[in-house]
């Protein structure tokens, strides 16, 4: 005989009983995360629409300027941990963050960017040192980061990337070759989450460095909408 699937586990929210201590209402809400809730919402109403046209006309300086005073208001720290040089904040928090971004037109893209794909995975799976380097100046808006997946032959299919990692002869360093395409930020970014296979197999990220030797950037892809932030090729 097969095996017994229960085809509603996922989606039995939708038919089971809710009991109202499952529910999340915004009247939970914490004094602390009402009041980054409303740093957020003031942020983005006083700054950040005031220049949305601009910003909507490949305004990237306007976004890079406006996602490092974000970051001088604490609204890039949520998810990073207090040892790190982050807040350390519950995922409610993040979210009422993402809410009030979330409004702001193009602005947003490069904003939530930068608090999760360029972020999170070095919280995840950084080093230690890795971890101490990055994460308190991505946190402040210091650095500004991009995640650099997608390739011209690797988009969903991310294993079918092209790009690989070789360690060099003295065991120091991996030599990354490869093309990564339509990435978030990268004309402002300091810092880039780079994917690529050691030796063409093992699929790994490595933290690159804007400025490092071999690394280099395609023109600004002209896009239909997202204009306010920057979109190029990276190339290694």
């Amino acid at each position: 005989m097969g095996a017994v699937i229960n085809k509603t586990e996922g989606g039995a929210f939708l038919i089971s009983n809710i009991e109202p201590t499952d529910v999340f209402v915004p009247e939970n809400l914490t004094d602390e995360q009402r009041l980054i809730a409303k740093t957020a919402h003031q942020f983005v109403q006083n700054e950040v629409i005031p220049k949305r046209e601009g910003i909507d006309h490949h305004g990237y300086e306007e976004v890079e300027g406006l996602v490092k005073k974000a970051g001088e208001l604490g609204l890039l720290a949520h998810s990073v941990p207090e040892e790190y040089g982050g807040l350390g904040l519950d995922k409610v928090t993040k979210g009422l963050v993402g809410e009030a971004v979330g409004a702001s037109g193009s602005y947003g893209v490069a904003h939530s960017n930068q608090t999760c794909i360029a972020t999170l995975p070095i919280t995840y799976f950084g080093t230690k040192e890795q971890k101490d380097y990055f994460l308190p100046k991505l946190a402040s808006g210091e650095f500004l980061g991009a995640y650099c997946l997608t390739e011209p032959s690797a988009g969903s299919d991310a294993l079918n990337s092209k790009t690989t990692a070789v360690l060099n002869e003295q065991g120091t360093h991996y030599l990354l070759n490869g093309t990564k395409q339509w990435i978030t930020n990268a004309g402002f970014s300091n810092t880039f989450v780079v994917y690529a296979k050691i030796d063409g197999r093992a699929f790994t990220a490595f933290m690159v460095e804007r400025g490092t030797p071999g690394v280099s950037l395609g023109p600004e892809e002209r896009k239909l909408g997202i204009n306010g932030s920057p979109t190029r090729s990276v190339i290694f």
